[in-house]
């Protein structure tokens, strides 16, 4: 089974501006994040980007980069550009590693794409990871996602979910052990793609739920196709969102 490893990446952040091009143990992120790429079964790994300045950074350490346009919404639009531009053939596998996860194990990378292969019901895939602590339960930066008796995903929200009545209350008081009772998931953000959905997704409109959650994943529900998640076969750390995410992140690869 062959795959294409993806990593889309922009300059422009709302909370950190040029941060691909941070410097961790000596190399920018970007690099961290394809050399981690390079690691795995791809067949292929190149970075997408609209910005000159990435592009020069990919090529200094002789990475494969695609330039894109300036106005995509998501890095799933960016990823539908590079298909398109390279022909790929509607039932390639690609795989979409965020920009901002230097810390990403290969792994995963192949679990996620033999996942979609093996599950010819489904568009897409990505992976979940066991949440543990009711802080990360009641935070709306953390993504959760329920899934059926086949491992396709019924719903990925913001919110705490599923919601055990017998423990939470309406104001968010906890009977431990309530989080690991509960079986909530925390939705990992690397997805496999077939490109065939990839060219249906840009044509969709966006979903009233997508709109609400902020959740573009929800737009592939919506319109009736299907997502299949498992348990992520290692631990995911957490991307590069916040200064406090650089501090940590510098000190696990400096180590």
């Amino acid at each position: 089974m062959s795959f294409i490893v993806v990593i889309p990446a922009r300059y422009a952040s709302t909370r950190l501006e040029g941060k691909p091009l941070m410097t961790f143990a000596g190399l920018p992120m970007i690099e961290h994040v394809y050399r981690a790429a390079c690691q795995s079964e791809a067949s292929q790994v190149l970075v997408a980007t609209d910005d000159q300045r990435i592009e020069a950074a990919v090529k200094a350490f002789g990475g494969n980069v695609c330039m894109t346009r300036n106005d995509h919404d998501s890095g799933t639009d960016r990823l539908q550009e590079v298909a398109a531009i390279h022909q790929w053939s509607s039932d390639q596998i690609i795989v979409n590693v965020q920009g901002d996860e230097p810390l990403i194990p290969p792994a995963v990378i192949n679990q996620v794409a033999n996942n979609l292969a093996a599950n010819k019901s489904a568009s897409a895939s990505t992976l979940s990871w066991p949440i543990h602590d009711t802080q990360q339960l009641f935070d709306p930066n953390a993504v959760k996602v329920v899934v059926d008796n086949n491992g396709l995903a019924l719903y990925f929200s913001r919110a705490p979910m599923p919601w055990v009545r017998d423990s939470y209350s309406l104001l968010g008081d906890v009977k431990p052990p309530s989080a690991i009772v509960s079986g909530a998931m925390r939705h990992i953000g690397i997805y496999g793609y077939r490109v065939g959905l990839l060219h249906q997704f840009i044509e969709w409109p966006m979903a009233q739920l997508e709109v609400m959650e902020k959740l573009e994943q929800l737009r592939i529900l919506a319109n009736g196709q299907r997502i299949h998640v498992a348990k992520a076969c290692r631990e995911v750390p957490a991307g590069v969102d916040t200064q406090e995410d650089v501090e940590r992140v510098k000190a696990l690869l400096g180590a």
